[in-house]
């Protein structure tokens, strides 16, 4: 488990999930949003975040961890690298109030995301809005998801429900090579994730 995707719908988890595994396996950590969004919220082509996408991955020649989907514009490129998913398949529910409250803490604190880029009030509900695209797409995800990882049998699948499950998932995983220099890669697995294809 080196080269490994974490996906899921929009607020289920994915960036919180994907960094604690990139640092407790001692990998590099690649978020695709970053890669996609330029200043003033700019969106890069399919061909411009592929090319990005793939010099991330080859600066990362000991692994990466992947957060993000972006399927519409990367098709497989990611999945075919990969030698295992992570996918975060919450409820319904718990997207709805995740996109409500970070969108709000977000226009708050005014934090900002990638490239500069911030939270506007303007955009909040819209239908260009990251709320209307939690709501709209959630539902559909688990579909095309399984039909686009059945092409992959090569992948490792770990499928998480709920935040408990992805704790309890990310506590069995082992220190990484950089906090136990004699582990090897097999050794530091040795808990079976929640497989479920």
């Amino acid at each position: 488990m080196r080269r490994i995707s974490v996906i899921g719908g929009s607020c289920s988890g994915k960036t919180t999930v994907a960094r604690a595994l990139a640092a407790r396996l001692g990998l590099s950590y690649v978020e695709l949003d970053e890669l996609h969004h330029g200043p003033n919220w700019d969106e890069a082509p399919a061909e411009l975040l592929q090319e990005r996408v793939r010099a991330a991955l080859a600066a990362a020649p000991d692994g990466w961890v992947v957060d993000g989907n972006y399927f519409g514009k990367l098709g497989t490129l990611v999945l075919e690298r990969a030698d295992t998913v992570v996918w975060l398949d919450v409820p319904y529910r718990t997207v709805v109030r995740r996109v409500l409250w970070r969108t709000w803490s977000r226009l708050v604190t005014r934090a900002e995301l990638w490239n500069g880029n911030r939270e506007r009030l303007r955009d909040t509900f819209g239908r260009n809005s990251i709320v209307w695209w939690v709501l709209t797409t959630h539902r559909g995800f688990a579909t095309k998801w399984t039909a686009r990882l059945d092409e992959h049998p090569q992948l490792l699948i770990v499928r998480l429900h709920s935040q408990r499950e992805a704790q309890d998932w990310l506590q069995s995983i082992q220190a990484s090579a950089t906090t136990s220099a004699s582990s090897t890669a097999s050794d530091r697995q040795k808990t079976p994730p929640f497989v479920d294809r």
